[in-house]
């Protein structure tokens, strides 16, 4: 009888497991961009100084502006100015970059992936 109850604890445990599982954020694609020089000014020339703002403008520079670094790729997600305020919001939660993928941006030009999820984004570093 213990053993029995043990195996149904644990079948308890693991489909609690799986569940979660099931349940996380779904990825709806991915990108990748080229944060060049460009990418670190604002539309209306002054600096940025936040990795946030430069994966942003790097998305307006592709949509807006058709200002495109020979390693951009499209992207299906940020086309609008209120769709690229929504990417900025999610870059700047915890986890969204590294302190050292935010360091890599701001201080050059890396080539970066941004894995899009429903309500989240996570960026990484292909190159520096």
């Amino acid at each position: 009888m213990k053993n029995s109850k043990t195996v149904t604890v644990a079948g308890f445990l693991l489909a609690s497991l799986l569940g979660g599982v099931a349940q996380a954020e779904d990825m709806l694609g991915s990108y990748v961009a080229r944060i060049s020089d460009r990418d670190h000014q604002a539309s209306d020339g002054y600096a940025l100084n936040g990795a946030a703002q430069m994966v942003r403008q790097d998305r307006a520079n592709w949509h807006k502006f058709h200002r495109r670094d020979g390693d951009d790729e499209s992207d299906a997600w940020f086309r609008t100015n209120d769709q690229r305020a929504d990417l900025q919001r999610m870059l700047e939660r915890p986890g969204a970059m590294s302190s050292s993928t935010k360091r890599a941006i701001v201080n050059g030009e890396p080539l970066i992936q941004v894995d899009v999820y429903e309500n989240s984004v996570r960026v990484s570093i292909l190159e520096n």
